[in-house]
């Protein structure tokens, strides 16, 4: 009973766990790692969106922007209007439709490049300014003090090197 009791404090005693200590050696600890992990991610997403905090915006920038805007509206616009001229003047439409007809097919390619990419470029930077402006809102609901990872050694070398 002795031997078993003093094994027991052997693996288990002095307020520490021998086994759990071995393996912490082969194998990470996954809690501590999720916490470093974290750390890491929400030092990085804050030192990103300090880079794009303040975005100063100029007159002509705000009306390129009220510009950029106009397109989808005028060509959903413009199409509804074809249907009701259709309907409102069948022969002005017809003759309007056989210039349609008239135009080389490499022009309506040209055409559909241009409006592709415009849309496409449109989608790209409106994306790229909302992950800024999302990175800024989780930038700024991180706390400073969940930041700083407890390492007494580090401190420790910190405090040395401060003289």
């Amino acid at each position: 009973m002795g031997m078993i009791t003093g094994l027991m404090g052997f693996l288990f005693g002095d307020g520490r766990n021998v086994v759990a200590d071995t393996v912490t050696v082969f194998r990470e600890n996954a809690e501590n790692g999720a916490v470093r992990e974290a750390d890491a991610r929400s030092q990085s997403l804050s030192q990103f969106a300090a880079e794009f905090q303040h975005q100063r915006r100029g007159v002509f920038d705000r009306f390129v922007d009220g510009v950029n805007r106009l397109p989808r509206p005028v060509l959903a616009l413009g199409t509804i209007w074809l249907f009701t001229e259709a309907m409102r003047k069948p022969e002005e439409f017809a003759e309007a439709m056989v210039g349609l007809a008239a135009i080389p097919e490499p022009l309506w390619w040209l055409m559909g490049a241009v409006v592709s990419f415009y849309f496409g470029a449109r989608h790209q930077a409106k994306a790229h300014e909302f992950q800024n402006r999302l990175t800024a809102i989780v930038a700024q609901s991180a706390s400073p003090a969940s930041s700083k990872a407890d390492n007494p050694a580090l401190e420790e070398w910190r405090a040395r090197n401060a003289d």
